[in-house]
């Protein structure tokens, strides 16, 4: 079973209306079909608000993509179920698939706390504070600036506290997200890879993944070649590397998968739709047990989920 945490699907149908990509083999990244065929069992989808938006505009996109998240992904898909809790996970049956919304980057809600908790009352369930720039919660990993949370983004984390929600650390400046790591209750990494092995400011470095391990909390690889290797193209075996390193700092127990496809161009050798987690799959099988493998496709992901 597959726990991938982290895909942009959302955007992709936002972005070219009016077509019915996720039905279709080969339309995207991630498709129904292959969603269907090769083992997954969750799948969030991340609502993510393009950045030419102006304010005023960013919450109606966000509103638009949760309907499109039923109109063009549940609707039409018997076997997929939106969930929102664990319970939910468990309930599915042997050959249904979870879905789950989202949010990366607090631009949606505007500075407004009431735009958050009515995407909490549609069903997101995971919140990233930034993007690669700032907004009106933190710095993103780009922001040259680097500062810490802000006021607003602090009332964010006491907020997914209170409702017992993940606060994404992915795409956060070294200051946001170690004010987070003291801050939140329930902190992950949906797509982020280790700095020591490709130097990328997208990463994390060692400090940050032990303090995330210490947290009890979990860290989605992602397939985002420039994240896994500096040379910008990369293969399965850039993915085992980051695996490995994170379990030589003590954090087996804290490796998931968070794909960003179709958040992408790019991509791995080998690992370019959602039907090659297969092939990932027999790789990771011959250099760790099954029980390890379980651990990092689903159950480590599964287990931290907060509700």
């Amino acid at each position: 079973m597959i726990f991938d945490a982290h895909c942009d699907v959302l955007m992709k149908l936002y972005l070219d209306p009016g077509k019915k990509a996720f039905q279709s083999k080969n339309g995207l990244h991630i498709t129904y079909p292959q969603l269907l065929h090769s083992s997954s069992k969750v799948q969030l989808f991340a609502i993510y608000i393009p950045s030419y938006l102006k304010p005023g505009q960013r919450f109606q996109a966000a509103l638009e993509m949760v309907n499109l998240f039923h109109q063009q992904i549940l609707d039409p898909n018997p076997k997929l179920k939106f969930i929102t809790s664990k319970k939910d996970i468990e309930r599915l049956s042997e050959d249904e698939i979870g879905a789950m919304l989202t949010l990366e980057g607090a631009e949606a809600v505007e500075e407004d706390l009431t735009k958050l908790e009515i995407l909490y009352r549609l069903g997101v369930r995971s919140v990233g504070l930034t993007w690669n720039w700032a907004n009106a919660a933190a710095d993103g990993a780009l922001e040259p600036r680097g500062g810490g949370l802000t006021n607003f983004g602090r009332e964010i984390v006491s907020f997914l506290n209170s409702k017992g929600l993940w606060t994404d650390v992915s795409h956060l400046c070294e200051n946001a997200f170690w004010e987070v790591i003291e801050a939140a209750d329930h902190p992950v990494a949906s797509h982020s890879n280790a700095y020591s092995i490709c130097p990328n400011p997208r990463n994390l470095k060692n400090d940050q993944i032990q303090a995330m391990i210490k947290k009890d909390s979990v860290m989605g690889i992602t397939f985002v070649p420039p994240f896994l290797n500096k040379k910008g193209t990369a293969g399965i075996s850039d993915v085992i590397r980051h695996i490995e390193h994170i379990c030589s700092l003590g954090g087996e127990n804290h490796i998931g998968f968070g794909s960003d496809f179709d958040g992408i161009t790019d991509t791995v050798q080998g690992l370019s739709t959602y039907s090659h987690y297969d092939n990932l799959i027999n790789t990771l099988l011959r250099y760790y047990t099954e029980k390890q493998v379980r651990r990092f496709l689903f159950e480590n992901f599964f287990e931290r989920f907060p509700q």
